[in-house]
C-alpha cells in the first residue's frame, strides 16, 4: 500500500510529483535530490524578494505563498498563489539571472524542494530527463498566466470570482479574502458584495 502523503518523507513527495510527468529511474531520482536543498519558511518569509535575483525555484511540500509585486505608492498586487505539489519562483529572474520583478511570500509555514541555477545547468547534464521537465514545468506556467490574461479581459469581477473558487477551493479555504481580492483586482468591499450577492442567489 502505497503511504498517505503524512507520512511520506519530501524525497518521496517530491519523487512520486516528478514521476507523474516524466518516467525517473530511482538512480536519477538520487541524483536530482542530491542537487537539492530543504528549507522550511515562516509565515510572512519570503523566498524572493522584488529588486533581489531569484536564485531558486521551489517545489512546495507543505505550505502557500503568494507572489505579487508593489507598486510605486507601495499597492500590492498579487499575480499567483501555490500550494502542495507546485512551484513557485519569479521565473523571469530565475531563467534571465536578472533583478526580480516579484515577491514571493509564505502565507503559512512552507517546507519546499529547491534548485538553485547552477545545480539544475548540472543536472540538465548529469539527467537529461530533468531538463524535459522543467520545461513542462515552464510551459504549465506560461498557459496558466495566459488564460488568466483573457480571464481579466473577458469575463466581469464575479464570473472570475466564481472561477477561482470552482478551479481552487483548497486556496479559497487557506488564503485571506483581501489577498483573494487583490489576485481578481477588484477591493475587498466589492468581494463581500459579490459573495453577498452570491449568497442570495442560493
Amino acid at each position: 500500500m502505497a503511504k498517505s502523503f503524512e507520512f511520506m518523507s519530501n524525497s518521496d513527495v517530491f519523487g512520486a510529483y516528478v514521476k507523474q510527468y516524466v518516467d525517473f529511474e530511482q538512480a536519477e531520482l538520487d541524483v536530482l535530490w542530491s542537487k537539492s536543498v530543504q528549507r522550511t519558511y515562516l509565515k510572512n518569509q519570503y523566498l524572493v524578494q522584488q529588486g533581489d535575483l531569484c536564485n531558486s525555484v521551489s517545489f512546495i511540500i507543505s505550505g502557500c505563498t503568494r507572489t505579487f509585486y508593489a507598486d510605486g505608492d507601495g499597492q500590492e498586487h498579487i499575480v499567483s498563489f501555490a500550494i502542495e505539489n507546485w512551484w513557485t519562483a519569479d521565473l523571469g529572474s530565475f531563467i534571465t539571472q536578472s533583478p526580480a520583478d516579484y515577491n514571493v511570500q509564505c502565507i503559512e509555514a512552507t517546507r519546499v524542494v529547491q534548485f538553485s541555477c547552477a545545480n539544475l545547468e548540472e543536472l540538465y547534464q548529469e539527467v537529461p530527463k530533468m531538463e524535459r521537465l522543467f520545461r513542462m514545468i515552464v510551459e504549465r506556467a506560461y498557459v496558466a498566466s495566459q488564460k488568466r490574461l483573457i480571464q481579466n479581459y473577458s469575463l466581469e469581477a464575479k464570473e472570475r470570482y466564481v472561477n477561482f473558487v470552482n478551479q481552487y477551493p483548497e486556496i479559497t479555504r487557506r488564503v485571506p479574502q483581501y489577498m483573494i481580492a487583490s489576485y481578481l483586482g477588484i477591493t475587498k468591499e466589492f468581494l463581500s458584495k459579490i459573495k453577498s450577492q452570491l449568497a442570495q442567489s442560493t
